[in-house]
């Protein structure tokens, strides 16, 4: 049985995270939440490798960055 190649969604976003933290030598980024999993709204299950960080500007306003399995 051949297993299916590993997805890194983990790791990307992570490493996203850590670059919006440390450098913007613009001063534009203001809040960066924590890494999210897509998991089920009531049970809790994993629905998919997909994970999303919200990031907040410098006037407030929240944007989603999603690494998501193609």
């Amino acid at each position: 049985m051949k297993l299916a190649p590993l997805a890194y969604c983990d790791k990307i976003a992570s490493v996203i995270k850590s670059a919006l933290l440390k450098h913007d030598p613009d001063g534009i980024i203001g809040l960066v939440d924590g890494v999210n999993m897509d998991l089920h709204p009531t049970e809790g299950w994993l629905v998919s490798t997909k994970k999303t960080i919200r990031v907040c500007d410098m006037n407030e306003k929240w944007y989603k960055v999603t690494v998501e399995e193609l």
